[in-house]
């Protein structure tokens, strides 16, 4: 009897050992079961032969080898094998283009990557995964040409483009210029033309504009627009700030302000009025200002811009605004409209015809809608005492929106015109020049179609 006991507990014991020994299989990271994960991280489908490629491998218990294969009509050829003296669980590998690439006919390769781990698991061979890529080659630039320009830009103006762009695989293109300012171009007339418009920011000293296209497979081409540069100079003003426009318009600016909520010193008060409340409105001006349509459009009819009838010009664009107080610097701002003024609560009507994207409250701006004209041109009305159209409404040519006032910060009645390309104030006198219209928009646009209908 005893030696059966002893039997089965011998057997129990065994039995334990086995279960330990598999629980410690399953859950010992030394066994761990997950084959390596490859991933591709750079290329959508598409390689130059010129950038490398970049490889992930990750694993868990760490990876122990890995082989790079390409595919081509000529055969395989391996980029890259390695096997590691010490595992690493996340190996980030650069695979540059083969030797002799250039020569290569091939518009596809297959791209195959294989990884072995250190796990002890399937018999302790580890796992192995093995992921393939396939791959087009393009090796291409996409090729632009420039159509037509305007001759020149000045400085705080506008100018347009109109250009061509192919390439099968073609991926993005936009203006850039040379303070990093990215415009967006929207197809224009027939399949592969584009038409944008330029601006050149009155606060920078120079600029420079350069059509960039890009591809799927990363080939780049830039084309510089050629632009006679004018530098126009602006006003510089030197304000004297006053204790009764401080304890008068700006403490009760202030009294609405978040920003300015438990700020007690009046001149405290006007620099955060004047530079950081300005910078918040302005910064949802710009916001509301950038979007481009992507639509194909055969035209763009623009008429000569006059917002406020017989309204006298008050203030100038561009105008640097410096502002002292007791002959002590205090703050700056740049006046990016033209103010206009008539007589009281006079009507504002546009004379192009645009959808509303904002009709509301901002700061220092008042009641101010804002008017979307089509391919990154919009206009934007301070100060309003009243504003008849609401966000999203299409407004037809000649309508009233909106008549003069005070609201915001307006010592007295009157309109802030403003001309922003997209997302950049520009100088309203432009667009209101029946000439510089004709010649810098409507001539570059029928200039354009009859060589492109030539081509």
């Amino acid at each position: 009897m005893r030696k059966k006991n002893n039997s089965s507990i011998g057997l129990l014991f065994v039995f334990v050992l086995i279960i330990a020994a598999a629980l410690y299989v399953y859950f010992s990271k030394t066994f761990e079961r997950n084959a390596p994960v490859i991933t591709l991280e750079n290329s959508n489908g598409y390689w130059n032969l010129k950038k490398p490629l970049d490889i992930n491998i990750k694993d868990a218990s760490g990876v122990k080898s890995y082989k790079i294969i390409m595919h081509t009509q000529s055969g395989d050829k391996t980029l890259q094998y390695e096997e590691l003296l010490t595992a690493q669980q996340n190996i980030m590998l650069h695979i540059a283009p083969p030797r002799g690439s250039y020569t290569m006919k091939d518009k596809e390769i297959t791209l195959v990557v294989q990884a072995q781990d250190i796990s002890k698991w399937n018999m302790f061979k580890g796992n192995v995964a093995q992921k393939t890529f396939q791959l087009n080659i393009d090796r291409k630039r996409p090729r632009v040409t420039i159509v037509t320009n305007s001759y020149k830009i000045s400085r705080g103006g506008s100018a347009l483009v109109i250009f061509r762009v192919d390439d099968e695989n073609l991926d993005d293109i936009y203006i850039e210029s040379n303070h990093k300012k990215h415009f967006k171009a929207e197809p224009f007339y027939k399949e592969g033309y584009y038409i944008a418009l330029l601006a050149w920011p009155v606060t920078d000293g120079g600029f420079k504009a350069t059509i960039v296209a890009k591809d799927l497979a990363g080939n780049v081409r830039k084309t510089y627009v050629p632009l006679y540069l004018k530098n126009k100079k602006y006003r510089v003003s030197k304000i004297k700030l006053s204790d009764k426009f401080l304890k008068g318009k700006i403490y009760d600016l202030a009294e609405d302000f978040e920003e300015t909520q438990g700020v007690t010193d009046k001149l405290e008060q006007f620099k955060i009025i004047n530079e950081d409340v300005r910078a918040k409105n302005e910064k949802l001006i710009h916001k509301l200002t950038s979007a481009v349509p992507q639509d194909m459009i055969s035209d763009f009819k623009i008429k000569r811009m006059y917002p406020l009838k017989n309204g006298a010009v008050v203030a100038h664009f561009g105008d640097h605004r410096k502002y002292y107080y007791n002959g002590k610097f205090i703050s700056e701002a740049y006046h990016l409209g033209l103010d206009l003024a008539s007589h009281a609560m006079a009507p504002i009507k546009t004379q192009n015809g645009g959808k509303v994207v904002f009709s509301d409250f901002n700061g220092l701006y008042g009641n101010m809608p804002v008017l979307s004209h089509g391919l990154g041109l919009y206009t934007i009305y301070g100060h309003c005492s009243s504003v008849d159209v609401t966000e999203g409404e299409d407004v037809p040519p000649g309508s009233k929106i909106a008549n003069t006032g005070k609201s915001g910060y307006a010592m007295g009645d009157h309109l802030h015109f403003g001309v922003l390309v997209q997302g950049i104030e520009v100088r309203p006198q432009e667009w209101m020049d029946k000439q510089w219209i004709k010649l810098n928009i409507s001539d570059i646009i029928k200039n354009a179609k009859k060589i492109i209908d030539q081509q």
